[in-house]
């Protein structure tokens, strides 16, 4: 047998010659993992593990730790790239990935700095003393070191290592500080040189009596990590020649192995054969050969306070991997992860913040539920009778559904489930689009109502009834429904899950947060909100130009112009306002759900206050000023003060012909704008009664007489005149007295009905002495200390037993 070879390269060209000269190799120092071929070197065995049979401890140690993602750096030479090949064979069998491999020759700074940007926590190098603080100060100045990284290199450098290398580390700029700091905790992988075991060897002795022995034979010479598997080669070779010897004899042949010459090929194979069943324990540990090479024992050390530990050790005859208890400490207070920890969090809503809103909501709710019972008690009454309370109702709806789409949009993943939430998608949708439509169509088909009476002067009578207007508001959610169930059926919105950027863990975890956010979305979300936007601006539109045209109604009952202005405005601009802060707030959930469910409320309430709250108070305070025109009180106001003017002029210098033909045409005037509002109100009453009948008949009987008795153009210049051609009309209408009334009607309480003929003849008996009493004075017929009609010489008694309440109140009409 052949014992011996350290160097590589001449160990190698030794072992590949010796198949020819049928002679066993034994080394006890060639580490290199080139030998292990056994394609090549079929008879080389070593008794030191190679370098190779480091990996399989490597694998134990990260399955120890459940490390799955490593990184390796590898310095440009042979024998580290061929450990680096053999371990990417053993973990790639094992599931075990290695994220990322870089490689170096003099600057390993580039490596260390790819391996950073991909993430490597567990790094696995294979590369000498000298480069080791050059990585190590790379690794320094990438911040590589700490509780988040561990550093796994070999083992088998020089004690002391750093402070050899330490003046090569400063020429880096890398003081010695850094570069301990950076090896702090790193772990050293290399084979041990001496059993700890406290058993006797093959020889007689344990290996601590065998060091012992050792260390007083060398007398002074530097100790050789080898040293021990030297001895146990010894032990080797004897117990293969002593087993071949004992082959020998027990074979027919009666061979002797002083037999041996270098072409007796069969006593070779023989030697190789027991040179393949070796098994004793040595001072190295358990001897046993596979494939030739040595299956020993593997350490462990780690770098802890400037010196190295030994923290574990692995048996590779047993694979088992053995940590000494406490010895090993990592910087953090558990083993660094292998990769940063990502923990996909949703973004929710918070649930005090929704529960605030939901309160608010509710408060929503029943003031519109109080305003709902408040229009439903009073629809009878002729202030909300004449303000449409059927479209009330349909605007006291639409603004409880914008409130109830605020629960909807509060409710994400943290309330209900993937599904679930998909379906809220489309229902909040539809429940804020149908709401918006029916509150806002309401109040502008009311509105249009008021502008198709007051402003189609060409019509003698229209009549619109609340039918009309419900088909009106029914037409403009036909619309939504068409463009809902388009958007459903072509391109439905689905629920989408949006990731953001990695944040640091708030609690100082070492782990990663990548937020999650849910969003309801679909292809072309932009093409339908364009189309719903442009649905929603055209309806502002058409409100702003109906309370436009009616601004100028004069009946408070009917004219909500100035409300529906302050309703779009409030509404358009904080519909803009909350949708840009919508927008820019998308990552946000809280502030988004708030400012969405803000101008929600705040819309709904201000919509439905400025509708109903002027009611409410007018109501409660003077409900007959709300039914009365605003016009005609000003006319009433402007005949009086014409009166006193015209008296006291009369008074001055009743000769001037010139005054008294300006008043005259100023009277003119007056009686055809009394005609006119007369008529206006007489129309507008009858539009909100719903009683077009009426209408034909007062127009038929009475209207006519009424214009006869009204046109005073035939006043002369004296009093007496004025009352002859009264009292002559009075006489030409007998018809027109209190008890007539026409068989038809008899049955009716003229009380209720107004437009009755004994009304008719009240107001015409009431008004013709207060219109002679106002007129006459204008043309001198009159004396200005005359200021009550009932005082008239010609006044009927039965003027002056009306009520003065009642006079007051026909007279207003």
């Amino acid at each position: 047998m052949v014992f011996g070879g350290v160097c590589p390269s001449v160990t190698s060209i030794i072992a590949e010659s010796l198949q020819g000269w049928n002679l066993v190799q034994l080394s006890f120092a060639a580490t290199t993992p080139v030998l292990a071929d056994k394609k090549k070197y079929p008879y080389f065995f070593r008794t030191v593990p190679s370098d190779n049979a480091v990996n399989p401890a490597i694998l134990k140690l990260l399955k120890h730790y459940q490390w799955k993602r490593v990184g390796t750096l590898t310095q440009d030479v042979q024998r580290f790239s061929e450990v680096r090949n053999d371990l990417t064979g053993v973990l790639y069998g094992e599931d075990i990935e290695i994220s990322d491999t870089e490689s170096f020759s003099n600057d390993p700074c580039t490596s260390v700095k790819k391996l950073k940007g991909n993430d490597v926590r567990i790094i696995l190098g294979q590369f000498d003393q000298n480069m080791a603080a050059k990585v190590f100060c790379c690794a320094y100045e990438e911040n590589m070191y700490g509780s988040k990284y561990q550093w796994i290199i070999p083992g088998w450098y020089e004690p002391s290592w750093w402070e050899q290398v330490h003046t090569e580390a400063n020429s880096s700029r890398c003081l010695r500080k850094n570069l301990l700091a950076a090896m702090e905790g790193y772990i050293g992988v290399d084979f041990e040189p001496l059993s700890s075991k406290q058993i006797k060897t093959i020889s007689g002795k344990t290996p601590q009596q065998y060091e012992r022995e050792y260390n007083s034979k060398r007398s002074g010479v530097g100790p050789s990590k080898f040293h021990g598997y030297a001895y146990d080669g010894i032990w080797v070779i004897a117990k293969t020649l002593q087993r071949a010897m004992e082959t020998l004899h027990a074979s027919s042949r009666h061979q002797r192995i002083q037999d041996f010459n270098y072409t007796d090929h069969t006593l070779g194979r023989i030697i190789l054969n027991a040179m393949n069943e070796t098994n004793f324990f040595g001072v190295t540990g358990q001897v046993v050969f596979r494939n030739g090479e040595r299956m020993g024992t593997i350490k462990f050390t780690q770098f802890q306070d400037r010196r190295e530990v030994k923290v574990g050790e692995y048996n590779a005859v047993a694979d088992t991997l053995e940590i000494i208890n406490d010895t090993i400490r990592f910087q953090g207070s558990e083993p660094p992860k292998d990769k940063t920890i990502i923990l996909e969090q949703l973004r929710k809503i918070s649930l005090p913040l929704y529960s605030i809103l939901s309160a608010l909501t509710i408060l929503g709710m029943i003031m519109a539920s109080a305003f709902l019972f408040f229009n439903i008690k009073n629809r009878n009454q002729k202030l909300i009778k004449m303000s449409s309370p059927y479209m009330n109702n349909l605007i006291i709806l639409g603004g409880m559904l914008s409130y109830a789409s605020i629960f909807l949009f509060g409710l994400d993943g943290s309330f209900v489930s993937e599904k679930t939430f998909e379906t809220l998608c489309t229902v909040r949708t539809w429940i804020l689009t149908v709401g918006y439509t029916t509150a806002f169509g309401a109040m502008f088909a009311k509105t249009w109502r008021v502008h198709a009476i007051f402003k189609n002067v060409k019509m003698k009578k229209k009549i619109i009834k609340d039918q009309k207007l419900l088909v009106i508001v029914g037409g403009m959610l036909l619309i939504d429904l068409c463009i809902l169930i388009c958007w459903q059926a072509v391109d439905p919105l689905r629920r989408t899950v949006e990731r953001y950027s990695m944040e640091p863990d708030p609690a100082g975890r070492d782990i990663s947060i990548r937020p999650l956010l849910e969003h309801c979305e679909n292809t072309h979300m932009t093409i339908w909100l364009g189309i719903v936007y442009a649905y929603k601006g055209l309806l502002m539109l058409f409100g702003c130009f109906l309370a436009w045209e009616t601004r100028n109604v004069s009946i408070p009952a009917l004219n909500d112009s100035k409300y529906i202005g302050m309703s779009v405005y409030n509404v358009g601009i904080m519909c803009i306002i909350g949708a840009a802060v919508s927008f820019l707030t998308r990552d946000q959930p809280n502030v988004q759900f708030c400012i969405v469910a803000l101008v929600i409320i705040f819309c709904s309430t201000i919509t439905l206050c400025l509708v109903f709250v002027p009611k409410l108070i007018t109501l409660r305070t003077n409900p007959d000023a709300a039914t009365q025109n605003r016009r005609f009180q000003f006319t009433q106001n402007q005949k009086k003060e014409d009166s006193k003017t015209s008296t006291s002029v009369t008074s001055v210098n009743q000769a001037s012909t010139s005054r008294l033909e300006g008043l005259q045409s100023e009277n003119h005037r007056l009686r055809m704008k009394i005609t006119e509002l007369d008529k206006d109100l007489e129309e507008v009453t009858m539009q909100l009664q719903d009683t077009p009948e009426k209408t034909t008949y007062i127009k038929q009987n009475h209207y006519q007489e009424l214009n006869d008795i009204l046109n005073l153009g035939n006043f002369t210049e004296s009093t007496d005149g004025g009352k002859a051609i009264l009292k002559n009309h009075l006489d030409q209408n007998p018809q027109l007295q209190w008890n007539t009334t026409e068989p038809s009607r008899t049955c009716k309480d003229p009380i209720e009905d107004i437009n009755s003929p004994e009304h008719i003849q009240r107001r015409l008996s009431l008004q013709l002495p207060i219109l002679h009493h106002a007129y006459l004075p204008s043309i001198g017929g009159v004396d200005a200390s005359c200021v009550s009609p009932c005082v008239s010489p010609t006044a009927s008694p039965r003027h002056r037993h009306v009520p003065p309440s009642f006079r007051v109140m026909v007279s207003g009409l």
